[in-house]
Parts: structure tokens; C-alpha cells; sequence
């Protein structure tokens, strides 16, 4: 067996910090080598225990959770999975360089209980393999301007993402035009998170981001997240026009939704008149399917290893030979508008 992951719980709740550090310390892959009830006394058992991971509380006494993170990254940049009630702060936290999130449990129920433990157990163990401590500057990109070929507004662009990818597809859609063809994104995210997520795009981008409902149309200009939960999202043809569909199902590559569902219905609905893009994530959801794409005709691309947070579906999606064209973060938008625009074209 390997080293173990050591881990310092941070929760201003006594009960809740010792059930957290109980349940963790049951998994033979983790240590939890501290606890703290504020982040003054966390400040200085990081210090004195050097752990690997921090499980962080959003709302603390005396100083929150995510200016902790803000003053702590840059000189301590260490991966760390935020514990929260249903609240937009998660995304503060993502921000601020936290590597996931996962929503607190129901007290009251063991059966909602361990299936908090056992999400976190999992979080921290990708959370110890991600990059942390990324300079944000180097993967911002410019806004683009310019004008997008008519013959082109038609097509689908398809986006998937997991872990670190809430501010990789930021960057990504951020950056582009009002008038970009259509985009559909699959990015692994609890149920009510997605919602929030897709308003919060929306009130930065100047593409209009929601959250998918069967019967959209895919439309330019708009983004489609598909909800989180117990269905997937998939696309299919309606006349001359796409349009999406979120069905009840079971996980696929231990996901729902998964990326791999979307990339095979753009696959087969859409070809050549797509684009898909594989962004950081843990896992290998999406890489077949963006090898279908790409057999398909479509183009498509890969966020390379240096920027990605986990680089493991882009990974595999590369290793099997379903990228057609690999770039960092910040250049993702930049080729996407090329080739909207007729500038730049790929041999696959």
C-alpha cells in the first residue's frame, strides 16, 4: 500500500468535525492527522502537520472559508475540498483555488451520512493528484471580437469537463462572442449546483448560459449546462434545428450526467458539424465518445496537461487518439473563434 493521504478536517462544529474525521480515518488510504475549529488554528497545525489535504468549511467564525483561501494559496497553494450547505460560495471558493466541493450531509440520516463521507473520501483522493496553485493570469483568456461565418452558426459545439473544470469552461466561455454557434456542456456537478453555476455564467459571459430542459433548441449565441443529478443530456434533430434532451438514467463511466453520453449523441446527430472539447478532470468520461466525434468528422480539441487541474480525461482522450488538436486553457478560445470565423481549419 501506498503512502497515505493526510488530511486536516477544518469545521467550526465539534460534532460534525469529529464525525468527518471518524468517517475518514475508517478508509485505509487517508490519515487525518488534525483537526481545527477556526482557521487561525488551522493557519498554524498546517504548518506544524504538513497535511496534503484540507476538507474546508465555507461559512467559519472570525474569518470565512474562502478569504482563508484567498490569503492561504498564494503562499501555501495546498489542494483543498470545500464542505458546504447549498449555497452560490461554493463557486467563490472554486475561485479562490479550492480543487471541489461537496454539500453537507442531512445529520439525521446515516444513509445520507455515508454517502458524504464516501463522496469526500473519493474528493480527497483526486484532490491529492491535482495541480494547485496555478497562476490564474496564465490561463485567462482575451475577450474575442470579430465577426463569426454565417455558414457556421449552425454547428454544436460540445463541452465536457470534472474536476477544476467550473473555471476552466469559464475561461472558456467567457472569452468568446455573443455570436458563437451554440454550445451544450456536461460538466460533473451535484443536482441545484448546475442551476446556480449556469446563472452565474450568465451574468458574466455574453453568451446567455441556463440550465438545459428538454425540447431547447440550440441556438448561436447560447449555452446549454446540462443538470446535474439523475439525468443525462444528450442532443437530437428537430427540422433543421438541434435541441437537447435530458433523460432519466443510470451512471455512465460512474457518472450522471456523463460526458460520454453527450459526445455519442453529437456524434451521431451532429458529425462534422461539431466541435468538441475535453477539459481537466479525473477519470476517463468523455473519451471515447470524443473519439466517436472525431470519427465522425468533427474537430476536436484537448486541454493540455500544464493547465489542467487533473489531467486525466484529456488524458486518455489524447492516449487514444480522440484529440485532434491539444492547447492550453487560454488558447482554447482563441482556436474555437478561429474556426468558427473560417480562419483555421483541422485535418483529422
Amino acid at each position: 500500500m501506498g503512502k497515505r493521504i493526510k488530511v486536516l478536517v477544518i469545521d467550526d462544529s465539534l460534532l460534525f468535525r469529529e464525525t468527518v474525521a471518524r468517517g475518514l480515518a475508517n478508509d485505509r488510504g487517508i490519515e487525518v492527522v488534525g483537526t481545527a475549529n477556526d482557521v487561525f488554528i488551522a493557519r498554524d497545525k498546517i504548518l506544524d502537520l504538513e497535511p496534503d489535504v484540507l476538507t474546508l468549511d465555507v461559512e467559519m467564525p472570525r474569518m470565512n472559508g474562502i478569504e482563508f483561501l484567498k490569503r492561504l494559496m498564494p503562499q501555501y497553494p495546498l489542494p483543498v475540498v470545500m464542505v458546504s450547505s447549498i449555497s452560490h460560495h461554493v463557486f467563490d471558493a472554486l475561485d479562490a483555488g479550492a480543487v471541489d466541493f461537496v454539500t453537507k450531509p442531512d445529520m439525521k440520516g446515516q444513509r445520507s451520512l455515508d454517502s458524504f463521507i464516501n463522496e469526500l473520501i473519493i474528493k480527497i483522493k483526486i484532490a491529492s493528484m491535482a495541480k494547485v496553485g496555478h497562476l490564474k493570469k496564465d490561463y485567462v483568456a482575451e475577450q474575442l471580437t470579430g465577426n463569426i461565418d454565417s455558414r457556421n452558426t449552425n454547428m454544436v459545439i460540445a463541452i465536457g469537463a470534472s474536476t477544476g473544470g467550473t473555471e476552466a469552461i469559464y475561461e472558456v466561455i467567457h472569452a468568446l462572442p455573443r455570436d458563437m454557434p451554440g454550445i451544450v456542456v456536461v460538466q460533473h456537478m451535484p443536482p441545484v449546483f448546475t442551476a446556480m453555476y449556469a446563472q452565474r455564467l450568465n451574468n458574466s459571459c455574453r453568451m446567455e448560459v441556463k440550465e438545459a430542459q428538454s425540447g431547447d433548441i440550440i441556438t448561436p449565441g447560447k449555452v446549454l449546462i446540462a443538470p446535474g443529478g439523475d439525468y443525462h443530456m444528450r442532443i437530437n434533430r428537430k427540422g433543421n434545428s438541434y435541441i437537447v434532451e435530458c433523460i432519466k438514467g443510470e451512471k455512465t463511466n460512474g457518472h450522471c450526467p456523463s460526458v460520454d453520453v453527450l459526445f455519442n449523441s453529437v456524434a451521431e446527430k451532429a458529425g462534422a458539424n461539431a466541435i468538441g472539447v475535453i477539459l481537466t478532470g479525473m477519470g476517463y468520461d468523455g473519451a471515447k465518445g470524443l473519439l466517436k466525434m472525431r470519427k465522425a468528422g468533427a474537430m476536436t480539441i484537448g486541454q493540455d496537461e500544464q493547465s489542467s487541474v487533473v489531467y486525466g480525461m484529456p488524458k486518455v482522450a489524447y492516449d487514444i487518439g480522440a484529440v485532434g488538436k491539444q492547447v492550453t486553457l487560454k488558447n482554447i478560445p482563441q482556436l474555437l473563434h478561429s474556426v468558427i470565423s473560417g480562419k483555421a481549419r483541422e485535418s483529422s
